[in-house]
């Protein structure tokens, strides 16, 4: 059996059980321990905890009435005699809040007479005309999101929460609400007022910043409330407001933290991150689009995500760091709690692999604390803000993003978290009244208040990441979780089509969600296929980096299972976006600001490239890992969907930098792409394939192969070359059973066959003068990528090579195709059929096809699912295809 390459310490870390924070006491030692004891059993009773946790919170909280203050066990409204007492005043409305933000965690609870009973309650107790100045923002995500998502939900026929009384009065509460907030946004910039008098509208002398979350979060309850109404003013005021920020970020992408709202100017220090401030405008930019389809929210988002990802986002690639906003240059190395629910958009998103490496940090900070800490300092490792009120719903963001993670991943180590705050808010924030806050973590020095967001969010995600079988799970419509945990969802009826010429201009998107997999602990082969042992999130080979960036002390269940010859694994990443000034042969050449037609033309479906010199470009990682997209060319935006064609004749494939090493080929023209044909060189030539298991051998088939930016040139054959690597009748095609990477010297001769490779852990080219050196005519790399790879090497490479690399060639195929050699190499050893030969076609004006291909090799191609004609070229900077790309030359 084949271990990993890498073997890291956390490897074996299975029972990690001596928490750090003394306020979890010994009931706790089993919480990260049973990864695999998660039985359906053991969920369901979890499950139930979170349930009876719930209805604690919820019946203390109508006993009591109003804004509950757990200690005092009373209630109260709104701070009458400090209107500037704006942690109060903000969200406490006198509108119950807490019954308005709790109605659509009794559709997550599965409670319809409990659904009903509130919703009966809002229509007799809640107004909107109230003599009060709450946020707009939080009364938009608490009140106008759970009125409307409490009317889906009584309003639709077919599921257990239709209420058959119902008269649309959540909606009209909603609408009212809407009404009164409307005059917010009678600004010059469109951008609203943080408050305003729900009676009387915006008072005088009310402050003119805001911050980016509280005016760019609000298009998903806006816009629903203008689907579902007919009426659009809401919609219009929350799309203009969102746009107003997103069309003043900076050079590099940016958006501040913080703006005026009549100047449009940023204020200082102009800081962007992803917490407080400026999170949900990520998130409602990713979900309105969801909702919608409105490519533009996605445009946003991908921008906005490619920008964080190059500016934002560590060195490591753990953490995201507050950055100015202009310059990308780090401002502060801290944390705070609120941006925990990153990891969780990052899923949504389809990057699941960063959302991780993200979790993993607040995972450790929480585990140190019982909580996540406002603010946490990265330089110096620990937390700096206890001061604040911490409350028990500051797990929300890091619950939710631990849902997010399990439904992505189906790892048990995220129902062991999940188990671990359970217990965690139980110990510290459950008293006879209710759940209350935590205003100092290290004392757990408690605050009297009950925020309603922990029933509307943080044990809704809770329940439901025990709840497997939760209508939610396999609901596959597009609704979405708001920032404050409500269910919104809009039915076709109210999903505007995409026009036709918007449709014709963006082509088909190209969205991208790859699948998870869990990391290979042991395979059960050492050298074919994926098969073994698969391990969780604690068997990654960073795991205990994640831990030593938080600098938690490892406990003594994780080092008891440390070797003396392990070592620790220090993660590498590639920058998720770059940005190149092209030039044909690699010159630094200066960058054209004001290219012409004659340079680049918009077309149909794309832009078409006529010449690359002085175009910049900026890439962008796909997150399906098979490469890079373009997002912008010049002055033009790139969008999912669009292409770019390069019709440049002056590219060539050649190696970078001028004058070529000696012993490498002499720079010039090289076709990027070879045709070659695979025979069946019978042993027996009246062997018939009609004997068991061999009707479907295949004995010819064609395929195209990357050529190499070095070494012989398998296309155009000099006079007098002694390359024989695919000449005249074909060379033998060879695998080394005990070389399969073809990385270590040749036990045996290969006689001038050419070898096929795998490939990894070395160079194409030390492939190749591997093979060299054993008397093969060249290399056929079983490439794992569905695009073209050109192979190229450096001068020094090259020259240290010396002149022989030119006599012998390599080429890489792409998987598809590496998958069907592979099999037919198979079938002939396993029959006992002969020897595989390989021959290069000859090109003719573009890809060639045999004069006359026999059916066997039209069935093979059949069978792939192409033809020639659906090989397609793409262009590759630095070794990175660009996949949103097209070769025309």
């Amino acid at each position: 059996m084949k271990w990993p390459t890498l073997w890291p310490t956390g490897l074996l870390a299975l029972l990690i059980a001596a928490l750090d924070s003394h306020w979890s006491p010994p009931a706790s030692v089993h919480v990260l321990a049973g990864s695999a004891s998660w039985t359906s059993g053991r969920k369901l009773a979890v499950r139930e905890q979170v349930r009876e946790l719930w209805h604690h919170g919820y019946d203390q909280y109508m006993r009591f009435g109003t804004y509950l203050t757990p200690l005092s066990c009373t209630g109260r409204g709104p701070n009458w005699h400090n209107l500037a007492d704006f942690a109060t005043n903000d969200v406490a409305g006198n509108f119950s809040v807490t019954l308005v933000d709790a109605l659509d965690t009794f559709v997550v609870l599965n409670d319809p007479p409990g659904f009903e009973d509130a919703v009966r309650k809002v229509i007799r107790w809640v107004s909107m005309d109230v003599n009060t100045k709450p946020q707009v923002f939080e009364t938009t995500i608490r009140v106008m999101g759970g009125l409307l998502s409490g009317h889906i939900f009584a309003d639709k026929p077919g599921q257990p929460f239709h209420l058959p009384w119902y008269q649309g009065e959540l909606l009209q509460l909603a609408y009212d609400l809407g009404v009164r907030m409307l005059p917010a946004f009678n600004t010059l910039t469109g951008l609203p007022y943080a408050r305003i008098n729900l009676r009387h509208g915006v008072p005088k002398g009310e402050s003119t910043d805001t911050c980016t979350a509280g005016a760019g979060s609000l298009i998903l309850e806006f816009g629903t409330l203008s689907r579902l109404t007919g009426d659009d003013r809401f919609e219009k005021a929350a799309y203009k407001a969102f746009f107003a920020l997103w069309n003043r970020r900076s050079d590099i992408g940016l958006v501040g933290n913080t703006i005026n709202i009549f100047t449009g100017q940023w204020t200082h220090p102009e800081v962007n991150g992803i917490g407080a401030g400026i999170d949900s405008f990520y998130e409602y930019a990713l979900k309105w689009y969801i909702m919608s389809g409105e490519v533009e929210f996605l445009d946003v988002w991908q921008d906005s995500y490619a920008s964080v990802m190059r500016y934002s986002r560590s060195p490591n690639g753990y953490w995201y760091r507050n950055v100015n906003m202009n310059s990308g240059d780090a401002q502060y190395a801290t944390v705070d709690s609120l941006s925990a629910f990153w990891p969780g958009l990052q899923v949504l998103g389809g990057d699941v692999e960063n959302a991780i490496k993200s979790h993993l940090i607040y995972f450790n900070i929480w585990r140190g604390f019982a909580g996540l800490p406002e603010i946490w300092d990265m330089n110096y490792r620990q937390a700096t803000s206890f001061q604040y009120p911490l409350r028990p719903g500051m797990a929300t963001e890091f619950v939710e993003s631990t849902w997010y993670l399990y439904r992505a991943t189906q790892d048990p180590f995220y129902l062991d978290i999940g188990e671990r705050i359970l217990h965690d808010i139980t110990h510290r924030a459950k008293v006879e009244c209710g759940l209350t806050g935590i205003s100092d973590l290290r004392t757990n020095a408690r605050d009297d208040r009950m925020e309603s967001f922990v029933l509307s969010e943080t044990l809704k995600y809770l329940y439901l990441l025990f709840d497997e079988a939760n209508a939610l799970h396999a609901d596959d419509s597009h609704w979405v979780f708001t920032t404050e945990g409500h269910i919104l969802t809009l039915d076709p009826a109210h999903i505007r089509p995409i026009s036709a010429a918007r449709r014709k201009l963006r082509r088909v998107e190209n969205l991208q969600c790859p699948a998870y997999h869990a990391p290979k602990v042991v395979y059960d082969d050492p050298w074919e296929g994926d098969a073994g042992l698969t391990g969780g999130v604690l068997w990654r080979a960073d795991f205990d980096f994640a831990r030593e960036l938080i600098g938690r002390i490892p406990s003594e269940n994780e080092t008891r299972w440390w070797d003396p010859a392990g070592w620790c694994v220090l993660p590498k990443h590639e920058p998720y976006t770059y940005d190149f000034v092209l030039s044909a042969h690699g010159d630094a050449v200066p960058e054209d600001l004001h290219p012409t037609a004659e340079k680049l033309v918009p077309v149909a479906d794309g832009y078409l490239v006529h010449n690359v010199t002085g175009l910049r470009v900026h890439i962008v990682s796909r997150l399906d890992g098979k490469g890079y997209d373009i997002a912008k060319l010049g002055p033009y935006a790139v969008k999912t969907g669009q292409k770019i064609y390069f019709n440049d004749s002056s590219l060539v494939l050649a190696p970078v930098g001028g004058t070529p090493a000696q012993g490498a080929t002499a720079p010039g023209p090289r076709v990027p792409e070879v045709e070659l044909r695979l025979y069946l060189d019978y042993v027996d030539p009246l062997l018939q394939l009609n004997g068991p298991g061999m009707h479907d051998v295949v004995t010819e088939t064609v395929v195209v192969a990357a050529t190499a930016m070095f070494a012989g040139d398998p296309v155009t054959l000099a006079d007098g070359s002694p390359l024989r690597f695919g000449r005249g009748e074909g060379v033998r095609v060879v695998r080394s059973p005990d070389n399969p990477l073809g990385c270590t010297p040749y036990a045996e001769t290969l006689d001038g066959a050419a070898v096929v490779v795998s490939r990894g852990d070395c160079t194409f080219l030390e492939k190749l003068v591997l093979a060299q050196k054993a008397g093969g005519s060249g290399v056929l790399v079983l490439g794992d990528e569905e695009t073209h790879i050109n192979p190229s090497a450096g001068a020094q490479e090259l020259a240290a090579a010396g002149p022989e690399i030119n006599e012998v060639a390599i080429v890489v195929l792409r998987r598809q195709d590496a998958e069907f050699v592979e099999s037919m190499l198979d079938a002939a050893e396993q029959h006992g059929l002969g020897e595989v030969k390989l021959v290069v076609e000859p090109w003719d004006d573009g890809p060639a096809k045999p004069d006359k291909p026999s059916e066997t090799v039209k069935e093979a191609d059949n069978a792939r699912g192409r033809t020639l004609e659906d090989v397609q070229r793409v262009l590759y900077l630095n070794n990175h295809p660009l996949l949103n790309t097209r070769l025309l030359v």
